[in-house]
């Protein structure tokens, strides 16, 4: 079953790539502009978008479906890992070419999490509403939002990074209960 989880995983993160990597070439990385509690922010809307389409049925007014939003939720997430290893760097303008490698590194990173968690709690996400899994996402978004305002400072809790790579995980399960693999 874990292959197959792989191989579901993969197949998310490269369609969310592809989208990263279009977004980057037609506004560039204006998102640099932005610090880690704007990124936190956004996401936010996005999970809090899910769950408000998620109570009413389905019903919403703007075009984008809530697959579109797992996708912005992941790639905003990487972009925030990016922007906490980037914080001594100025450059708002970085290529898509240099960032590529990035993105592959945390995925590669945010995956082998995965598998470390699967190992001690199997393939329970499978057996989750994705109502749930948004609630999730929601309650890792208010933690990363205490810790920042607390200067990034934990007593015993994992830091910003982990939770957004859970954030990551979680979205990425949503995608595959919600079919958003295309089927070649």
């Amino acid at each position: 079953m874990i292959d197959k989880t792989v191989s579901e995983y993969r197949q998310v993160i490269e369609q969310c790539k592809e989208l990263f990597e279009k977004k980057t070439k037609d506004y560039g990385t204006a998102w640099r502009i932005l610090r880690l509690p704007s990124i936190t922010d956004q996401i936010y809307i996005k999970a809090q978008r899910i769950r408000s389409i998620q109570e009413k049925g389905g019903m919403q007014k703007v075009g984008e479906d809530i697959t579109s939003e797992f996708v912005g939720i992941i790639n905003y997430c990487i972009m925030a890992v990016i922007q906490m290893e980037l914080i001594d760097d100025d450059a708002l303008e970085i290529p898509y070419e240099k960032l590529e490698p990035v993105y592959d590194r945390i995925v590669e990173e945010t995956l082998d999490l995965l598998m470390n968690k699967n190992h001690d709690y199997g393939e329970a996400w499978r057996e989750m509403r994705v109502s749930s899994i948004t609630d999730i996402i929601l309650m890792k978004l208010l933690r990363v939002k205490q810790i920042e305002d607390n200067q990034g400072k934990t007593l015993v809790s994992e830091g910003v990074k982990a939770n957004y790579q859970d954030m990551i995980n979680y979205s990425v399960f949503s995608l595959i209960k919600l079919n958003y693999i295309k089927n070649d």
